[in-house]
């Protein structure tokens, strides 16, 4: 089933999530759900805020980054052919590397993108969908959507690393996107 994507303005974007354990109720379903609602979307990551629910989980494919490449583009990032995963329970325990701009967008704040900067490397500790622990490190454009999947679920949004100058000027863009003046091709639930 396709999930409304919660739109920039709703509280739940910006709590902080909690871990959950393997008896979490219809975690499978959720699951499926999720993954249904990322491609129906058009997105390379979602997390449970997205989707109204404060827990400490994410998804992310950035393999579709790689199979959309452009000639020119390919070689450009080292993680190549990218990652698909659940992260449940994730905590950084790392950063690393180099910082580097990429511009980034969001399901939650549509039609808005701009150049964040962020470390080239992340190692987290994580549970898989089976609640299998993990402990990897995950570089370039997988390890940028991991931390911005991340940001979610810590109850930040990636226009919080823009400059004050530039998010005033995006403010009424903001406010529309809160108040449902944005047309997009996925489900969106706007504050109310």
């Amino acid at each position: 089933m396709i999930l409304p994507i919660v739109a920039y303005g709703s509280p739940i974007l910006r709590k902080i999530s909690h871990d959950i354990d393997a008896n979490y109720p219809g975690l499978e379903k959720l699951l499926d759900d999720m993954w249904e609602t990322l491609y129906n979307s058009n997105g390379v990551g979602l997390a449970a805020p997205q989707i109204n629910k404060d827990i400490r989980l994410f998804l992310v494919d950035s393999e579709q980054i790689f199979e959309n490449q452009e000639e020119d583009e390919k070689g450009e990032y080292l993680d190549e052919p990218g990652y698909k995963g659940v992260f449940i329970n994730a905590h950084i325990k790392e950063l690393g590397g180099n910082e580097w701009s990429y511009n980034e967008g969001c399901l939650s704040i549509p039609k808005i993108r701009e150049d964040v900067i962020r470390k080239e490397t992340v190692t987290l500790e994580f549970m898989d969908e089976n609640f299998v622990q993990h402990t990897k490190t995950f570089i370039g454009i997988t390890a940028r959507v991991i931390l911005h999947e991340y940001d979610h679920i810590e109850g930040k949004l990636f226009i919080d690393y823009i400059k004050p100058l530039k998010r005033t000027l995006m403010k009424r863009k903001l406010d529309d996107i809160t108040k449902g003046k944005v047309r997009v091709d996925y489900r969106m639930l706007f504050p109310k």
